[in-house]
């Protein structure tokens, strides 16, 4: 299991790393979990040796990375290039995961229809708003903003591939318009997605098992296996333990372990791209630590649909 650990150091681009913008590392992790905006630059940064927080934000200025919900119902870092088909793929199965607390908060599909009207036209012209700045204008149209209506209204807004987040200004993000912030790029068949998006995780983040698959993606696990399997020739199968593991041509195999000591952010992919995290950290000592929140495979607190973590990432 040692090994699992070191080559995923190489994998993710930690050890080693082979990129040089801001915008690579995101494209070739496929997406970057980023409801902590401080720590998903950090996790950018540790895969650019010398790079800057003013880096960074300048691709995330220039729209080179975007942040939206787009997978599990959390917020993430992805490339302008990846975010429409990755939207495509995902979406539908966060919304319809949706349907029972939109029910609950009364928000009909008339409504978020409406919502997203309002939103748009408020946006329009390259306009950049906050939260603060958005809800007022949803008000004034008849759409209540109570309680954790609003959040979900700009997230669902997000999911229909209307808007986006940018920069954050004095601590809050802002919103703008997806079309007029990135140009159209290609799109994706659903059985190309499907693969491009399997292709991207276990490039970038193996040895790793289907199961750890299923919980990065948030896709069904048909899916997920449909993606495996049109790329499978392009892997390499291990059995570790018991356990299929799988992993890129590309990744060279027995790395040595590193004398360098790596400072990860909170929420950073080398441990929250796996279901189970066993390998990369000592469970044991992990349990004493927290006995009462660790679980070895742990949908953790921002896991499938972490509804109040999510609606707390807009909560502002």
């Amino acid at each position: 299991m040692e090994n699992i650990a070191v080559e995923r150091l190489y994998s993710q681009q930690i050890e080693h790393s082979r990129l040089n913008l801001p915008g690579a590392v995101v494209a070739w992790l496929g997406a970057i979990q980023a409801q902590d905006y401080a720590g998903a630059k950090w996790s950018v940064g540790l895969r650019l040796p010398g790079c800057t927080d003013a880096a960074i934000e300048q691709a995330l200025e220039t729209r080179a990375i975007v942040r939206t919900w787009a997978m599990r119902g959390t917020l993430h870092f992805v490339s302008a290039a990846d975010i429409r088909w990755m939207l495509a793929l995902m979406a539908p199965r966060i919304i319809a995961n949706n349907a029972g607390r939109y029910k609950q908060l009364g928000l009909d599909e008339p409504t978020l229809a409406r919502s997203n009207d309002v939103l748009v036209e408020a946006l329009k012209d390259g306009k950049r708003l906050t939260r603060k700045e958005l809800l007022p204008i949803l008000r004034q149209k008849g759409i209540s903003t109570e309680g954790h209506r609003a959040s979900h209204m700009l997230q669902r807004a997000s999911l229909d591939g209307l808007i986006c987040q940018g920069v954050m200004r004095r601590n809050d993000p802002t919103y703008m318009l997806l079309d007029g912030a990135i140009p159209k790029c290609r799109r994706m068949e659903r059985d190309e997605a499907l693969a491009e998006l399997a292709n991207r995780y276990f490039a970038s983040r193996g040895p790793a098992t289907l199961q750890d698959y299923i919980w990065w993606s948030g896709l069904t696990v048909a899916d997920s296996k449909a993606g495996l399997e049109a790329i499978e020739s392009q892997l390499i199968r291990e059995t570790i333990s018991g356990q299929t593991y799988w992993r890129s041509h590309s990744l060279p195999a027995g790395q040595e372990i590193s004398p360098t000591v790596y400072l990860l952010p909170g929420f950073d992919e080398y441990l929250l791209s796996y279901r189970d995290r066993s390998a990369s950290l000592d469970v044991e000592r992990i349990k004493k630590l927290t006995p009462h929140k660790w679980r070895a495979q742990s949908h953790d607190r921002y896991g499938w649909m972490g509804r109040r973590d999510m609606e707390s990432d807009v909560q502002k």
